[in-house]
C-alpha cells in the first residue's frame, strides 16, 4: 500500500506579527518544518510550535534559511562556506534545543526559500548545509527537491552520510525537464483544490505528475510540501489528505 508523508512550513510568526495558519492546518499534517529564528520565527514562536507538534504527533523538522527576515529568507546572500556551515549549525541546534525540551528530537531539516532553492543549484551551498547538518548527527534526514535539479544535493548529503528524503509540490507546475516552473510562467502556481489534491494523489500513488506541456512523467516523492500561508490553507491541506486516505493512501511521517 502506498503511503506519503504531508509536511509544511511552520512557526513563521515572530513578535507581534503572525504568519501562517498553523493551528488550523497542524492536525491535518504529518511532519512540520519550524522557522528556527532566522528568516522568520523566535525563540518562543519555536517553542510554541515545537509544542504544538508533539501535542498532534506531527514530526518536528528544523527549516533554516538565510538572516534575511526584511526579505523572509527569499533572496539570496553571499555567504563563506564556513560561514553557511555555521549557521546550519546555528539554527538546527536552536531547534534542537527546544526539541529536547519537551523530550524530543528534529526528524529532519529542510532549508528555506533561497537556500533551499541555491543548494539545488550550487555545490558550495550544499555542502555547507549537507556538512552542517552531518556534524550534528548523520541521522537527521534533508529534504531535497524531486526531480533532476535535486540530484546534485541528493549526491552530496548521501557523501555526507544523509538519508534524502525527496519532496514534490502538488501546488506547483512542473518543466518536462521535471523542475519546478518559474514563478514568472503563467500556471506556475496551482490554485485551484481540487487540481492540486488530484497532482497529490498522482505523486503519491503512481509517482507521476503532469508537466506544462500535458505529458507525464516520473516524479520521485517521499513526501509533499502543503504551504500553510494562504487563507485557503486549512481547507486545502483537509482536501489534500482526504483525497489520499480515500484513496487508500496512507499518510504518516517518513
Amino acid at each position: 500500500m502506498k503511503s506519503i508523508d504531508l509536511n509544511c512550513d511552520m512557526g513563521e510568526s515572530f513578535g507581534s506579527y503572525r504568519i501562517g495558519a498553523d493551528e488550523a492546518v497542524m492536525p491535518h499534517i504529518t511532519s512540520a518544518n519550524i522557522a528556527c529564528g532566522w528568516h522568520a520565527g523566535d525563540p518562543s514562536v519555536m517553542e510554541r510550535t515545537v509544542r504544538m507538534a508533539v501535542e498532534q504527533g506531527v514530526k518536528t523538522g528544523a527549516h533554516p534559511g538565510y538572516p534575511d527576515p526584511m526579505g523572509f529568507g527569499r533572496r539570496f546572500m553571499e555567504l563563506s562556506f564556513e560561514e553557511l556551515r555555521n549557521a546550519i549549525v546555528y539554527q538546527v541546534g536552536a531547534l534542537r534545543g527546544f526539541c529536547s525540551t519537551h523530550g524530543i528530537d528534529i526528524s529532519h531539516v529542510k532549508p528555506h526559500g533561497a537556500l533551499y532553492n541555491n543548494a539545488m543549484v550550487d555545490e558550495t551551498v550544499a555542502r555547507g548545509i549537507a556538512e552542517g547538518v552531518a556534524s550534528i548527527d548523520t541521522a537527521i534526514p534533508v529534504f531535497v527537491l524531486a526531480g533532476k535539479k535535486g540530484q546534485n544535493m541528493a549526491r552530496i548529503c548521501r557523501e555526507n552520510g544523509l538519508r534524502v528524503v525527496f519532496e514534490a509540490f502538488p501546488d506547483r507546475a512542473y518543466t518536462p525537464e521535471g523542475n519546478l516552473a518559474p514563478r514568472s510562467m503563467e500556471g506556475a502556481v496551482k490554485t485551484d483544490p481540487s487540481e492540486i489534491a488530484e497532482r497529490a494523489l498522482m505523486m503519491a500513488e503512481e509517482q507521476r505528475v503532469v508537466d506544462t506541456d500535458g505529458n507525464t512523467i516520473e516524479i520521485e516523492a517521499e513526501t509533499l510540501c502543503l504551504h500553510g500561508d494562504t487563507p485557503e490553507a486549512a481547507t486545502l491541506v483537509r482536501s489534500i489528505r482526504s483525497t489520499l486516505e480515500t484513496s487508500g493512501v496512507i499518510v504518516k511521517a517518513v
